[in-house]
């Protein structure tokens, strides 16, 4: 698990061999986690998150989007552009 960034109680992070499925991020705190695709942002997945906190951490995500797609693709290759 890769840390990318951390907002206040979120922390947002890949696994280093998901480099075959299209950009996407897993958010979580606590006990609770979610996946958002990247392009375009879009939630695929969530684990006990309310509303509220899936369009914060969506906020979130649109603010830093260039730099998670930068970071994915430095990470993972250009194959899932």
């Amino acid at each position: 698990m890769q840390t990318i960034l951390r907002s206040g109680p979120y922390r947002f992070y890949w696994f280093s061999n998901e480099g075959v499925e299209p950009p996407h991020i897993h958010v979580d705190r606590d006990n609770q986690s979610a996946k958002f695709w990247l392009n375009p942002v879009n939630l695929a997945r969530n684990i006990g998150f309310s509303g509220r906190e899936l369009q914060t951490m969506r906020s979130i995500i649109e603010f830093n989007h260039s730099y998670l797609l930068e970071v994915w693709h430095e990470h993972h290759g250009s194959k899932n552009r």
